[in-house]
This record gives structure tokens, sequence and C-alpha cells, in this order.
């Protein structure tokens, strides 16, 4: 075996450890969090977390995250989060990316900018001003003062939009527009149904966050019997005593669940949208 071959043999070794490596980092915590939710209290408290249960039929630790953690109100307060924030978030940002586009007039540049630096500055800065202004408003303990606080611009999909329209012509504008179709004829019956793949990507990119969202959640809906997310409805299973994690791993199983559903039966559209959705170099 030449020099070559050896170093092409060796390379593709390491790559493929490293990729196996990179995959059981993945999995082993889902691994864990599957074994757990099956053991018993008392089987929990005397055995390590690789140590299968004794039985795989042991559902109780379900039935009381379900039942302890309030999770149908969890649920359903997130549905309505993701469903309004989604909305109105695509919406938003495809008619700010449209204009930005589409336009040209002084301060595009500056505000384009303006985003980008916004988009550098960590959330956890901003935290002390924006809670002020929610405190101002009465929005603290309000579900739609938490929806109106996540629609707040998403610079990530505002330049997936954009750079998706800068591959749309703009001769399809000018023939609607010449037809005597206003701006928002073509936008809403032209241009939006063409941005699919685009939104597909921004509906995963924003859907995944928001509904993993803790910090805000936690932060600003306090009553937690009333104003619970899916993400918030786990925590009454820690406190100073310890941690009840038979019941966390349970939750956390019953958490995914919808996800995992979701992708399983939209995959084609999932990875297509990110495929033709992606921002370009």
């Amino acid at each position: 075996m030449n020099k070559a071959k050896m170093k092409k043999l060796l390379w593709a070794i390491v790559k493929y450890v490293t990729l196996v490596f990179g995959a059981f980092v993945s999995v082993l915590p889902v691994v864990v969090c599957v074994i757990t939710a099956f053991k018993s209290p008392e089987e929990y408290a005397e055995t390590n977390v690789m140590t299968l249960p004794k039985s795989w039929t042991y559902f109780e630790n379900f039935v009381q995250a379900w039942k302890q953690a309030n999770m149908a109100l969890a649920f359903r307060n997130s549905i309505i989060i993701l469903i309004c924030v989604l909305f109105f978030s695509i919406l938003t940002g495809s008619m700010l990316a449209y204009i930005l586009n589409r336009f040209k007039f002084p301060g595009n540049g500056l505000i384009r900018n303006l985003f980008l630096f916004a988009s550098l500055l960590p959330g956890i800065a901003m935290q002390v001003s924006v809670y002020q202004i929610m405190y101002s408003l009465g929005w603290i303990n309000s579900l739609f003062g938490y929806i109106v606080l996540m629609c707040g611009t998403d610079v990530i999909s505002i330049y997936i939009f954009i750079q998706f329209f800068e591959n749309i012509s703009v001769s399809l504008d000018e023939a609607a527009i010449m037809d005597g179709c206003t701006y928002f004829g073509v936008f809403f019956r032209i241009l939006l149904p063409l941005l699919k793949p685009a939104i597909i990507t921004v509906m995963i990119l924003k859907g995944v966050g928001v509904y993993n969202e803790y910090y805000m959640a936690n932060l600003y809906l306090q009553n937690k019997n009333q104003f619970v997310t899916v993400a918030t409805s786990l925590f009454k299973f820690t406190g100073p005593l310890g941690n009840q994690y038979n019941y966390i791993c349970a939750g956390v199983i019953l958490t995914m669940l919808p996800a995992l559903i979701v992708f399983i039966l939209c995959q084609k559209q999932i990875y297509g949208g990110l495929a033709q959705g992606a921002v370009k170099g």
C-alpha cells in the first residue's frame, strides 16, 4: 500500500471514529433518560444510571409526571404560544425582508447593519430593560405579553427571507404591478407562496427555540399553576431537598414525543425546506 492510500485510509478511520463518537455523545443523554424513566424511585436510588430497569412496563413515572406537572395545561399553553409566535413572526419577518430587499431607500443598509449588530448582543444583557418594559405594560404573568415578547424580531429569519427574495426575479413584481396589482397584492398573492421553503426553515428554527424556551418563560410567566409551559412544567420536581429525576426523565420523554411525531410525519418537507431555504454564501 502506497503512502497516498495509507493517508486516505487513516483519514477515513479518523472521520468515522469522530462521527461515531459524536453520535454516541449525542444519544447517550437520551438513552440515560429513557432508562431512568422506567425505574421506580426505590430502584433509581439503588442503581446507577446505566443499569437497565427491572421492568419496561413501569409507567407510573409517566402518570405522575403528567398529573403533578400539569402537563395537559402546559401543552395547551405551549401550542397556543407556538402557533401565535410562528404566525406573526413569519408574517412580520417576511414583510420586513420584502421591504428591505425590494425597496431601495436612504437608510436601507443602516437598518440591515443595525439588525446584524442587535444579533451580536447577548439577550441576557437586555433583560433588565425588557423586564421594566413588560412590568410597565402589565404583561408580567400574561400569556399575551409573553407571546408579544417572543414575536420579537428574529434577525436570522429576516436574513433567510432576504436571501430567498434575492433569488426571485423582480420582473414578477413589475409584471404584477403593470397589471394593476398593489404592493400588498404582489406580496401576498405572488411572492409569499414562493417563500414556502424559507417559511419551513424559519418555522423549524423559530419553533424549536420557542418550544424549548425556558429562561423567559420562567421569568415572565411566574404563576406556574396557570401559565405553565412545557419547558417550565418539570420544574415542580426540583427542590432544595433534591430532584426527582425519574419523574423528570419521564416528563422529558413526554415533551419529546410531539416533536418526534411531527418530524417523522413531515421529515420530507423539513429536509426539502432546509435545503432550499438555507442561506447561501
